[in-house]
């Protein structure tokens, strides 16, 4: 029996693919657990009785951690950086090394943004997998290479960051672990240079594992008479962090769908930027479904949803992609910012989906993207390949394995 302590941000995105790789090695007798700035969310991801050591840390809500709406491009990817990815990597790094103390691990597998993870694992010699829940860290270097500057600011982030909770001596990059990287993707969809951004060096220490699809505790009133087996059903989601930007489009989605003929939408609206207060804008007076066209939740049950969904509107986000994308379903990507454009490439790249833009589609081109991606059959035929090389690659029955055989070939702990 190994244990193996999973580093992971204060993000469900980033926490989600990690849940079915838990909860494999659980059941194949290993010892699990976490250590987060959010112990809550991870209970809430991966059930109660998960065993999570508690870490400081920001999160991307509130006065000091939310991002301006405006934010794109080289300022967002600033802002992300200078306000949450350094500062979250200080604040969780004693709460890491302190879990490492009372747990144990013969591995610790950390989050390609839990930067902590990393750096306190080579400090005090605990081999270290990394987590990498979107793979467009692999293109990123790729795409710093006409930006210098920007490329040689991250160095400096990156290399006093380590002097101050890493090992000086280290040379590792926190991003990408010399031992093993899981990838939750495969080439089919990143690409056939898929990994070179990592560095050369990096490519050999790389496994394409595809999605890792847990079961998710969900709620029970999802309303599923609504959906008519005689119309096409369209997913509208922007994820979970991206509900300060999202009104204008999901606005302009709901107007393409009552347009359309024979097509129904579920719209996911958390913040209620729609103004339908949950479905009661949905509901007559019997206390039934009165709208036909749109559905308006503030949360679904998603991957049960994307069994009978045809087609999959959303920002591009790497897991709403992968998770459509393992179940054939194609997309109309609306990139916003971060890794989503880079995402959004990949789905097009594939012959998967369509990409719009974001701040300016409106609702004539939504309805066209989405008839397209319906009734054009090679979009769905590239999902579907996906689909099929996504199930093949083994997902977290695969990430497992590759971390026991980090766990075995792993050699007495030494101190530092």
């Amino acid at each position: 029996m190994s244990g193996f302590l999973f580093v992971v941000p204060p993000l469900v995105g980033h926490i989600n693919p990690t849940v079915g790789v838990a909860a494999e090695l659980t059941a194949r007798g290993h010892r699990v657990a976490w250590a987060s700035a959010d112990p809550g969310l991870v209970r809430r991801l991966a059930g109660d009785e998960a065993v999570v050591f508690p870490c400081a840390g920001p999160v991307l809500t509130g006065e000091d951690g939310v991002r301006p709406a405006e934010l794109r491009g080289p300022e967002a990817l600033k802002f992300l950086w200078e306000r949450f990815l350094v500062p979250l990597a200080e604040a969780m790094a004693p709460g890491v090394r302190a879990a490492i103390g009372e747990f144990g691990p013969d591995v610790l597998v950390a989050d390609q943004q839990a930067f902590a993870g990393g750096l306190v694992a080579e400090r005090l010699r605990v081999p270290w997998a990394t987590s990498s829940t979107t793979s467009a860290e692999f293109t990123f270097a790729d795409a710093l290479g006409g930006m210098p500057k920007v490329a040689d600011w991250l160095d400096t982030l990156l290399h006093d960051l380590r002097g101050r909770i890493g090992d000086p001596s280290g040379t590792a990059d926190p991003r990408f672990s010399p031992h093993l990287v899981l990838a939750f993707s495969t080439p089919e969809l990143v690409g056939s240079g898929a990994g070179a951004g990592a560095g050369a060096e990096a490519g050999d220490r790389i496994r394409w594992v595809g999605p890792s699809m847990a079961t998710r505790p969900t709620s029970a009133d999802f309303p599923w008479t609504w959906l008519d087996p005689a119309r096409a059903t369209v997913l509208v989601t922007l994820g979970t962090a991206n509900t300060d930007v999202g009104a204008r489009f999901l606005a302009e989605c709901r107007d393409a769908v009552r347009r359309a003929d024979r097509v129904q939408a579920v719209i996911v609206d958390p913040a209620n930027v729609l103004g339908a207060n949950g479905d009661r804008d949905n509901l007559n007076d019997m206390g039934e479904m009165d709208d036909k066209d749109v559905l308006i939740r503030s949360s679904v049950p998603q991957l049960p949803l994307l069994e009978r969904v045809d087609a999959v509107v959303c920002h591009a986000g790497h897991n709403t992609v992968c998770e459509a994308l393992w179940h054939g379903v194609p997309l109309v990507v609306a990139p916003i910012r971060d890794d989503q454009p880079v995402v959004a490439g990949q789905v097009v790249d594939a012959g998967a989906g369509i990409r719009v833009r974001f701040g300016r589609v409106t609702a004539p081109k939504l309805g066209a993207a989405i008839d397209a991606v319906l009734h054009e059959p090679g979009y769905r035929a590239a999902a579907e390949r996906i689909r099929t090389a996504f199930r093949a690659a083994g997902g977290a029955r695969a990430a497992a394995t590759h971390l026991e055989e980090l766990a075995g070939a792993t050699p007495s702990k030494e101190a530092p």
